[in-house]
């Protein structure tokens, strides 16, 4: 009897672990339209402006899940959800349209796989993550995967920090990797719905403090209403709750590295809806990363609560 119970339970662990990396890869899809849905958008909205309307927007979607929850919120998620706001949610987009100015768009696009180094460092040195061997050979090829698409054979770009743009982008996806990480903790205690409402809402109410006092123009073409609507509905309420879901079942490093993936949903989507060329270096880096993923089911993996 005791063997059919524990049994029972790995069956259960392993469904779960296996749904938990069925929503990181649905939420690294939806993730990855964002470049293409959102390029035409970007022409005639100011950044900052879309970051904000698109942060109310996930707020709304998910305020009636919220309102249902009836998990009592604490004074200390309560204090990490503001910090996760501010750093993922005002900081980071901030820094990052700052650093575009004074920076090259393919620099940022290099210097953003930052984040994946970033969280699994923080993960295992701060937040106390482990994983095996098998791991640390996965982490390998995600990035591997993640540098062939992103440089393009282009060593020369990535030392490139003669301006203080790079390194702003930098600091953004440490902003972000802070989020990733701190997000994990809250997910086991307060709803995800909860915390995507609180966190989208005080990140937008911030960042329309923000336009208000930087005097930038709110101006929607009606012809992008709904490019904006799908941005926040499904470019980041959605994929954020399936991300969230994910961390709670496979963990911040997991999570981070399935996520990963977004540049190969976004490589696809560009070649079909831009006409985009697939090249050889691509698809290299596509194999490199799916095979990588799939190394993580073979890896021992733990976790040890220190907030």
């Amino acid at each position: 009897m005791e063997l059919g119970t524990n049994g029972s339970l790995s069956a259960n662990i392993r469904k779960n672990t296996n749904f938990g990396y069925l929503l990181a890869f649905v939420s690294s899809a939806l993730f990855g339209t964002i470049p293409t849905l959102a390029k035409p958008t970007v022409e005639t909205v100011n950044p900052l402006v879309l970051a904000a309307f698109v942060s109310i927007i996930a707020a709304v979607v998910f305020t009636p899940s919220a309102l249902r929850s009836k998990i009592s919120l604490t004074k200390k998620n309560l204090s990490l959800i503001i910090i996760i706001a501010i750093l993922g949610t005002v900081f980071a987009p901030t820094l990052y349209f700052i650093g575009l100015k004074t920076t090259t768009a393919s620099n940022a696009k290099i210097l953003s796989n930052s984040e994946i180094i970033f969280t699994v460092i923080i993960a295992l040195l701060i937040f106390r993550e482990r994983v095996g061997k098998t791991g640390f050979i996965s982490i390998g090829l995600v990035f591997t995967g993640i540098c062939l698409i992103a440089l393009n054979f282009n060593l020369e770009s990535i030392f490139d920090f003669q301006n203080v743009g790079n390194w702003l982008i930098v600091a953004t996806m440490l902003c972000w990797a802070f989020d990733n990480n701190i997000s994990k903790f809250i997910t086991k205690t307060v709803d995800v719905p909860r915390i995507i409402q609180l966190k989208s809402l005080i990140g937008g109410a911030i960042l329309f403090s923000l336009v208000y006092a930087f005097q930038l123009p709110i101006t929607i073409e009606i012809n992008n209403i709904t490019n904006v609507v799908f941005l926040g509905v499904f470019g980041l309420a959605i994929p954020l709750f399936l991300f969230y879901h994910a961390l709670k079942r496979i963990g911040t490093i997991k999570t981070i590295l399935i996520f990963s993936t977004s540049p190969i949903f976004g490589v696809i989507y560009a070649s079909i809806f831009l006409n985009e060329v697939l090249m050889t270096y691509q698809i290299v880096a596509m194999f490199l990363m799916i095979g990588g993923i799939l190394l993580l089911r073979k890896d021992k993996f733990t976790i040890k609560k220190v907030l």
